[in-house]
């Protein structure tokens, strides 16, 4: 009796230690590639972004210090499930964010909803996030496979580019992005006259692009990102595809890889983002901030995961609590206001903002550093996603 009596107090006070640790703070995560194809796309740039946000916000709420932390999940959807899990069992993480590669972010989504814990994803694009695979504590911020099908895919078949190839990165991400791209076309009345499946982080593109060109389709759609979608264009145009007539799409970049390409090689290319740090006085003010922070201009990746740490702890703050369920609630009615959109948060976790359709500058035209892009046109918000209704996410049946 008395060794288990000993034992019961040692419990107790294991737990009387233990439990105010875990309700300490608010900790947020971030959660994504930093040394793979897609260390540029995010990296350890939306570690910053993910800083900025909470310096900006006071560093405190509900009078408790905010911790960011941050991971590599290499691309690789058991390692990512497995920080995750750590986070939430043994660190006490409230919220995952940034979450670039989709197989991974869809890897972590059904783990939080396990958990009941948030997540908020910005760099993965599938739109089956917000699709058959919501959950009540998930959320999708900065862009989606089908914003991106609406925005480049719409403006090239509504310019007279009717046939499409796709080269498409074989995962999640890729099969998304083909499929809602291909439908979008079709619904324009245009074809698809094939497409080949390349693997993440190829180096040689070569036989996939004699492919593309030998099917003489119009435009060739590059359904991959970071450095599989410049090694793409690079290689391209040693072919000469685009001298000869082709067109590429560039489904998926960012300013990262414009930057990372030069504009001798991105000019002239379409593609849609949600963000662009010289588009008005409060994408200026923010891109400054992350500028003198990083010496570098923020993509919609990073500016996304800035607004998306800005949000949840703007939740937090009106809930009066880290509760999930009130905070996902809180998320759900504020609107979306900051340096990076204006938006809304709807039933199945989508947030809704302008999208932007942009061309990338000839470098006679770029005025000063980090000045790529001319703005073509705006995706409305309700044009580039579907409402929660008609985006198959079981929460709204």
């Amino acid at each position: 009796m008395r060794s288990g009596s000993i034992s019961a107090a040692v419990l107790a006070c294991g737990l009387a230690v233990i439990a105010p640790a875990a309700a300490q703070g608010v900790k947020i995560g971030i959660l994504n590639d930093q040394s793979g194809v897609y260390a540029d796309y995010g990296g350890k740039w939306s570690y910053e972004a993910a800083l900025l946000a909470v310096e900006d916000f006071g560093g405190s709420v509900l009078g408790q210090k905010i911790e960011v932390i941050s991971a590599d999940h290499q691309n690789k959807p058991d390692l990512g499930a497995a920080i995750a899990r750590r986070w939430y069992d043994v660190e006490h993480v409230d919220m995952i964010t940034e979450l670039t590669t989709s197989s991974v972010a869809l890897a972590v989504h059904e783990l939080s909803k396990e958990k009941k814990k948030i997540d908020i994803v910005v760099g993965a694009a599938t739109s089956r996030l917000t699709g058959d695979a919501c959950q009540p504590w998930g959320f999708h911020w900065a862009y989606d496979t089908h914003g991106l099908a609406v925005g480049t895919g719409g403006a090239l078949v509504e310019a007279g580019g009717d046939s499409w190839f796709f080269l498409t990165v074989d995962y999640a991400f890729g099969h998304a992005l083909e499929k809602d791209t291909a439908e979008y076309v079709k619904a324009k009345g245009g074809k698809v006259l094939g497409s080949v499946r390349t693997p993440l982080n190829a180096s040689d593109f070569s036989s996939f692009l004699l492919q593309a060109q030998s099917s003489k389709a119009k435009i060739i759609g590059l359904a991959n990102a970071g450095l599989d979608t410049s090694n793409s264009i690079k290689q391209a145009a040693e072919f000469g595809i685009v001298r000869s007539g082709q067109k590429l799409a560039a489904l998926l970049m960012t300013l990262a890889d414009v930057h990372g390409l030069g504009l001798d090689a991105a000019q002239g290319l379409v593609l849609t983002e949600g963000f662009y740090w010289d588009r008005d006085p409060r994408s200026r003010a923010l891109g400054e901030r992350f500028f003198k922070r990083t010496g570098r201009m923020p993509s919609m990746i990073h500016a996304g995961t800035y607004s998306a740490v800005l949000s949840y702890l703007k939740a937090v703050k009106a809930a009066g609590t880290k509760d999930t369920e009130a905070v996902a609630r809180k998320l759900k009615e504020l609107p979306v206001d900051d340096d990076f959109a204006q938006g809304r948060v709807q039933e199945n976790g989508r947030m809704v903002h302008d999208l932007y359709l942009f061309e990338v500058k000839k470098p006679s035209e770029s005025k000063k550093p980090w000045d790529y892009y001319k703005q073509l046109a705006v995706v409305p918000g309700d044009k580039a996603f579907p409402p929660a209704r008609d985006s198959g996410c079981p929460l709204t049946k």
